[in-house]
């Protein structure tokens, strides 16, 4: 499949294996809290994850959210193959965000985790999100946070021990990518301002139904605090009328 090269390919097995099978600090203590309280009592006939990866949160929709029919798509095969394999039963696509395989109106729920940064035409898969999203169905949309993007991955000023000071931020209204690096993993993360995002998801006609940037509420005590000093992550909930 025709995609830039931006490291996940690479990166698949190093990724898989800093994930585990509950995923990173990010998702475990911040953004799946956030999420089973948003959904909570909710009921969704069939969804679909774009960007899946190795398959955690398609898993989680069906173990979790009770979906029936959960579709999980990707661009990286290694990743997907690792989805396959966790999940023999899952249905994992090898697609792009930009160029949905979908009808119009397929999905009742789609959901985008951590994944918006990684796609380089970010029109096109947004105006795709909505387009598979049935009318009255949801697109629940997790991202990191634009201050944290901005800096390229080095937003934390430390002194000379090692200690944080304090977060900075700049080139902020800029797009730009930077190539990220840890644990054996080097992607490709693209940064746009928030009101990017947001003229983008409002020119798709779809309607901000939730906005939260939620804190750490578990976890090793040093990470957590870190987390809790900025915005690493935000969560959105947006309704095609």
């Amino acid at each position: 499949m025709p995609q830039t090269d931006n490291g996940w390919s690479q990166s698949a097995a190093a990724w898989t294996t800093s994930q585990g099978g509950d995923g990173d600090f990010s998702r475990q203590f911040v953004l799946d809290p956030a999420i089973d309280a948003l959904l909570a009592g909710r009921r969704f006939q069939r969804a679909l994850d774009v960007g899946c990866g190795e398959g955690r949160f398609c898993r989680r929709l069906k173990e979790k959210q009770g979906i029936p029919d959960v579709t999980g798509i990707d661009p990286t095969l290694p990743l997907l193959k690792t989805a396959r394999m966790r999940d023999p039963d899952g249905d994992y696509r090898q697609a792009m965000a930009e160029a949905l395989p979908f009808e119009d109106d397929s999905f009742d729920l789609v959901v985008s985790y951590l994944t918006l940064i990684d796609i380089a035409e970010i029109e096109r898969a947004i105006a795709e999100i909505a387009r598979v999203t049935m009318p009255g169905g949801r697109v629940l949309i997790a991202n990191l946070n634009p201050f944290i993007t901005a800096c390229g991955g080095a937003a934390w000023m430390r002194d000379g021990n090692g200690r944080k000071l304090h977060v900075k931020v700049d080139r902020y209204l800029e797009d730009h990518a930077d190539w990220q690096e840890w644990r054996g993993i080097r992607i490709l993360n693209y940064h746009r301002p928030m009101s990017r995002y947001m003229a983008l998801l409002l020119a798709a006609r779809l309607q901000l139904v939730s906005f939260a940037e939620p804190p750490a509420i578990g976890g090793p005590p040093e990470a957590r605090d870190s987390y809790n000093r900025v915005p690493y992550a935000h969560l959105m909930e947006w309704k095609k009328p």
